[in-house]
């Protein structure tokens, strides 16, 4: 049977987190989608760990990692990764990682068209990672892109890399700093090195599940950065939500345990786009200094503001969780009064809107409605259990689950893997 963590807001939830604890019970740890775009921080026996590209589950020594097709894969840092979690200590990493041959591959090439991209949009610039993650996307998309099984026909690669390179210097001329000859030449190291890492990923999935093996499955950035349901165009280029797992996995849907939505406790959101419960004054400093909210790809400082119930109810429709992981609950400890979005208000008309709108022009005229709460300002890191939490702080969680129809399982209350609230029932635990 396989679980799913999926990030419900805009990404930065904790999801990492959440994947070390339940990795034990995991003998594959996979990624779906997207690319070295995203960040999961794990603390684990007191070392830190950054995850881009590969999947969190090498934490764990006896779990296979696989990244799947849906994945866009930069070689150069998949090696990078490797190496700096070796350098930390982690044993044997190079025998547990597998990657889809089917993966589209994102060159360095990628990245310099995707920062003229952003140049071009100027004032509506999305605020990518600047890591080639959307071209890497648009070319698989128009069939121009190139697979990880084509990099080991040397002649068909290196045909295809020139002439997608060709491609975009007919079309921003000299402003394109990029040596395709150069790229080519990384590669001829690249090539013998990748070729044990390779697989076809729809026999190994599926041979997998057919042993019914325990499947961990971690979802990349959140769906509402999904390129169908997020806040289009400020998104990134895949499928973030429950569908892109399907794709990117080839995964048997009769096979699903449990489908896990993770949330802050707040909302955070890093690059541009609409963000309704954005906090511009001091509670978004705070919120941003205590919850030490900046990106763990790009350093960027990230937006901060009141959790948006609207949001997380349009999430669940989209993806289905069974259950959520409430994160970083402890940043919100010394708040005196704590705000909770459950609609947004048409001003003239007095009309509430309780869903979240495809058109976000219509979303940008209404006002939110807030809930207030009275803040506990204790602290709730050394809580074991649900009834250790503060009264107001129990009353904030059972407000959430309520108010989305989706019980919460685990409760984050500080970095630590052991900073973290089960409630037994919910999370399926015996």
């Amino acid at each position: 049977m396989a679980t799913i963590i999926l990030g419900s807001q805009w990404g930065d939830e904790g999801k990492g987190k959440l994947t070390d604890i339940l990795c034990p019970q995991a003998q594959i740890c996979a990624r779906a989608a997207g690319g070295h775009n995203a960040g999961h921080s794990i603390v684990a026996n007191g070392v830190s760990y950054s995850f881009h590209l590969l999947p969190s589950g090498l934490v764990n020594p006896n779990c296979m990692n696989l990244i799947g097709s849906g994945v866009v894969f930069h070689v150069p840092s998949f090696f990078k990764e490797l190496a700096e979690l070796e350098a930390k200590g982690l044993t044997d990493v190079h025998n547990r990682i597998l990657v889809s041959d089917r993966c589209q591959v994102n060159f360095d090439l990628h990245a310099a068209v995707d920062g003229l991209e952003e140049v071009e949009l100027g004032n509506q610039k999305i605020g990518t990672t600047g890591r080639g993650i959307g071209p890497s996307y648009s070319t698989k998309s128009a069939r121009s892109g190139i697979r990880v099984h084509e990099i080991f026909n040397e002649a068909v690669f290196e045909t295809k890399l020139r002439r997608l390179a060709a491609g975009y210097k007919k079309r921003f001329g000299d402003l394109l700093q990029y040596d395709v000859e150069e790229e080519i030449v990384r590669f001829k190291e690249y090539r013998p090195k990748l070729a044990s890492y390779c697989t076809d990923a729809v026999k190994y999935m599926k041979e997998a599940q057919d042993r019914d093996i325990k499947i961990l499955i971690e979802g990349a950035n959140a769906l509402m950065l999904d390129i169908d349901y997020g806040t289009y165009p400020y998104v990134t280029s895949s499928n973030t939500g429950l569908g892109g797992i399907f794709t990117g996995l080839a995964i048997d849907p009769k096979k699903l345990d449990q489908i896990i939505g993770v949330v802050k406790a707040y909302t955070t959101r890093v690059g541009g786009g609409i963000f309704k419960t954005e906090d511009l004054g001091e509670a978004g400093d705070q919120l941003q200094k205590i919850g030490r909210e900046w990106g763990v790809s790009t350093g960027r400082k990230r937006r901060c503001g009141w959790l948006d119930l609207v949001v997380l109810k349009y999430s669940t429709a989209i993806n289905h969780y069974t259950v959520l992981n409430l994160t970083k609950l402890d940043v919100l400890d010394t708040f005196a009064t704590i705000k909770v979005a459950v609609a947004y208000k048409d001003t003239e008309t007095g009309e509430e809107l309780d869903y979240f709108p495809a058109d976000l022009s219509l979303l940008e005229g209404l006002e939110v409605v807030y809930k207030e709460f009275e803040g506990w300002q204790k602290p709730t890191t050394a809580a074991k259990s649900f009834y250790d939490l503060p009264k107001q702080a129990r009353a904030y969680v059972e407000f959430i689950e309520k108010f989305v129809g989706v019980p919460i399982g685990w409760i984050g209350t500080g970095p630590s893997r052991e900073d973290m609230v089960f409630l037994t029932k919910a999370a399926g635990l015996k």
